[in-house]
């Protein structure tokens, strides 16, 4: 595991832009030709494309310039969803008929680059994806003008998908605690759908879903005022704080939207620098992760105050190596002792991480560090 810099290293707006030219060229040269984004370079366990990752990817691309490459993406994502219509027709079926699918039945969130389902003991099943990338799609084609009609289909299968698994428990973002509902994969989901519906794909179908989803976390997605891990759990994640930015299933800057990050910025952050996942991380040690730092500052850009994003993203940029590549994770580390069991099975942790790089450019240009 890389140790961060000096944040003293970068030392103004130039260091910031010419990070954020590295991460374009970083994920554009890692970018597979069939389109699709791999998790990381060099670290086998992420030579496969998730549909969450590679969407928040895709959006640093898009708002970067990087047009061709997140098209390219997000027409992965169609051909993708395209082989899988007949699945998810058999699996709405079923739900429909009151028949309980088995995880073989459900869409993986991860896919070989080729766009192929990949069959081994990864633990797969994850929702929050396909509505990440609903919510991307409408923002890429929104953001530069471009036709719905390529991927229209394909949204209406992620729709219907959603519809129908959207609300049930699964793996959460971080592929763990298979038997929970979970307030952040429920907001990637509510995003997800909005998005179907303001493209206008399947629209009174998609926003009938995702009020649904809004009144399950207004009744039982509440803890002390603020979003709580999964339903029923007292916990925090940082993952909670795209409820509000940037899929609005809260109001950015409002009363829920407020508690939940003052929990995870007092109970997972440090100040002006890095984020844990939760408290009781140990993967790989349980580091603080740029990619949530990412999420955190993006919060602050859009609902304030915005010098503590600011801070955010020179934190991320000081945690890349000499050639400018960023990790997963960096110290300091909530459980220390594991962290050689991670090194043993499967070597240093991810170093560059393309999710990483997106949320590094989604902040630098929510900040204006570039056009």
């Amino acid at each position: 595991m890389a140790e961060p810099v000096n944040p003293l290293s970068v030392a103004g707006d130039a260091d910031l832009r010419r990070l954020a030219e590295v991460s374009v060229e970083l994920i554009a040269r890692a970018q597979d030709p069939s389109g699709a984004y791999p998790a990381a370079v060099g670290f086998a366990p992420y030579g496969f494309s998730w549909f969450r990752d590679g969407a928040f990817v895709a959006e640093g691309m898009s708002r970067a310039g990087a047009v061709e490459s997140a098209t390219a993406f997000h027409e992965w994502c169609a051909r993708v969803l395209t082989r899988e219509a007949a699945a998810v027709s058999s699996l709405v079926s079923q739900v429909a008929a009151g028949s309980q699918p088995s995880d073989v039945d459900l869409l993986p969130a991860r896919y070989t680059l080729a766009g192929d389902r990949h069959d081994d003991d990864w633990w797969n099943y994850q929702v929050d994806g396909y509505g990440t990338w609903l919510w991307a799609l409408r923002s890429h084609l929104t953001r530069w003008g471009l036709p719905l009609a390529p991927y229209a289909s394909a949204a209406e299968v992620a729709v219907r998908y959603l519809v129908a698994v959207g609300a049930r428990p699964c793996r959460d973002w971080w592929e763990e605690h298979r038997d929970h509902t979970h307030v952040s994969t429920l907001a990637s989901v509510h995003g997800g759908l909005r998005a179907a519906a303001m493209l206008g794909v399947l629209p009174a179908t998609a926003d009938m879903a995702a009020d649904r989803i809004a009144d399950l976390v207004q009744r039982e997605g509440l803890h002390d005022g603020a979003l709580r891990k999964w339903l029923g759990s007292t916990a925090a994640d940082a993952s909670l704080v795209v409820a509000g930015v940037p899929f609005g299933l809260v109001p950015p800057g409002g009363p829920v939207d407020r508690a939940t990050v003052a929990r995870v910025t007092s109970e997972l952050s440090t100040p002006g620098g890095g984020v844990h996942r939760y408290v009781s991380d140990t993967f790989y040690g349980g580091g603080q992760w740029p990619i949530l730092a990412g999420f955190l500052g993006w919060h602050h850009a859009v609902a304030g105050p915005r010098d503590q994003a600011v801070a955010l993203l020179r934190w991320i940029a000081s945690t890349a190596d000499s050639s400018g590549s960023l990790p997963e994770q960096v110290p300091p580390l909530l459980a220390p002792d594991v962290l050689a069991e991670w090194t043993e099975r499967w070597g240093p942790s991810a170093q560059p991480l393309l999710w990483s790089h997106g949320m590094y450019l989604v902040l630098a240009s929510e900040l204006g560090v570039i056009p």
